[in-house]
């Protein structure tokens, strides 16, 4: 009778350690599979539209969930900030997950650059301002591919004109404020009017004509160019009249060379004809 109650005892307690032996597996390996799906849906990022804007989500440390992007470092904060997509289709986007970081940056550049093209090709300074700050976060972007980045670099060449006319027009506002604050100060009574007085003395003359050559480079030299004129046709020159041609010599009369001529004797030479004066018989003739 003990040694039944004995035998029943120890197979319950097998059972009952079994039984908790596959608990505890099972218990584990569903904590495995927690803590990978975990670690998969937080390196995950997915896009959601949010009133009307584009915004990053990046998944929550649990099998699943997410939270709008707060990258750590400030300087990567403005190209993950949500984006106005201004009625633009993003379908495919929203239904998309992107892995890691690359894959999202590849997926954000053509909605920055189709943002970007049509405000820095317009003439409004402030269109192409809203057309470099989407640039600017599209350059941000460190995982897009080396075509998207040939792109970028196209449209920064496309804004290198506008860009270098707002700086040169900083440093004519610049100078301006410099040479006033000096003037300020040389006409006070403190003790750095002297000093201020002689910096204004060396560098007022240049400093204005720097000034004159901004202002001029900004708002005359940066205009609209006048149209070359083109040039009026030229009225048709009459011809002028032929000069009358010489009338033709009369020929030079030749000697005669018939047989006639050249038969008869050649005749001497006459004394008159020798020099007009009769020469005298010689003495011996008479």
């Amino acid at each position: 009778m003990n040694g039944n109650a004995q035998q029943g005892f120890g197979y319950r307690a097998r059972r009952t350690f079994t039984r908790l032996l596959v608990f505890t597996l099972i218990l584990g390996l569903g904590g495995v599979v927690v803590f990978l799906l975990s670690q998969l849906n937080a390196r995950t990022f997915t896009l959601a539209l949010q009133d009307g804007q584009l915004v990053v989500m990046k998944g929550r440390n649990a099998p699943m969930g997410a939270l709008p992007y707060r990258t750590g470092d400030p300087r990567l904060a403005d190209a993950y900030a949500p984006i106005a997509i201004e009625g633009q289709d993003v379908s495919t986007l929203l239904t998309r997950k992107f892995t890691d970081r690359d894959e999202l940056d590849q997926a954000l550049f053509p909605v920055l650059e189709s943002l970007a093209r049509p405000r820095i090709a317009s003439d409004e300074p402030a269109r192409v301002d809203q057309g470099l700050y989407y640039l600017r976060r599209a350059e941000k972007l460190s995982g897009i591919t080396e075509e998207q980045r040939l792109t970028l670099q196209k449209h920064m060449v496309d804004v290198a004109y506008y860009q270098a006319r707002q700086k040169l027009e900083d440093a004519r506002r610049l100078v301006s404020e410099a040479l006033t604050q000096l003037k300020l100060a040389a006409e006070s009574q403190s003790r750095n009017a002297r000093s201020a007085n002689q910096m204004l003395t060396a560098v007022s003359p240049p400093a204005r004509d720097l000034e004159e050559a901004l202002r001029r480079a900004v708002h005359s030299l940066s205009g609209p160019q006048a149209a070359p004129r083109q040039p009026t046709p030229a009225e048709p020159q009459q011809a002028a009249p032929a000069a009358p041609q010489p009338a033709p010599e009369a020929p030079t009369p030749q000697p005669e060379t018939t047989g006639k001529a050249l038969d008869e004797p050649a005749q001497g030479t006459t004394g008159t004809d020798a020099g007009g004066v009769i020469q005298p018989p010689p003495s011996g003739a008479f």
